[in-house]
């Protein structure tokens, strides 16, 4: 597995593999969400892959993404794997890359995906605050969590 951080043009081909990276690993870990709730997400994630400060991928040894996160400043805005790469260290190894390279301190992950509120305080990040609804106003409370 290699960390592959995209510099260049986000293109439309890569956009769509990470989309379904996404939406694979969304359908494995967020099963609050209905199928009709997951489709309208999906519209907007193609914007939120290309608009991202720095997107970095991990790639299997046939160059395929199997994962990715997204980097604003020091916050972590998106980290997704590929279901069948879940519970084997490489979400891990993307985040300490993301703490050692680029300070990642804070983040924001829904309340109702525990798995990945354990791993996020299994490498240090606490929860500060909570809000009872998503960005989008939806009934998804949201944990801010930071790392001191």
């Amino acid at each position: 597995m290699n960390i592959i951080e995209i510099n260049e043009i986000r293109t439309p081909c890569l956009i769509d593999q990470l989309v379904q990276v996404w939406e694979a690993s969304v359908r494995e870990t967020h099963l609050f969400l209905s199928d009709k709730e997951i489709r309208i997400i999906r519209n907007y994630v193609p914007q939120a892959l290309r608009e991202v400060s720095r997107l970095i991928v991990l790639e299997d040894e046939e160059k395929h993404p199997v994962g990715f996160m997204g980097l604003e400043d020091q916050k972590l805005e998106m980290l997704f794997l590929s279901p069948e790469k879940r519970r084997r260290g490489f979400g891990k190894k993307l985040l300490v890359y993301g703490m050692e390279n680029y300070s990642v301190n804070e983040l924001a992950v829904n309340e109702q995906n525990p798995l990945a509120i354990g791993f996020y305080e299994h490498l240090g990040f606490q929860v500060y605050k909570r809000s009872r609804h998503d960005e989008q106003g939806n009934p998804y409370p949201i944990l801010y969590m930071k790392r001191y």
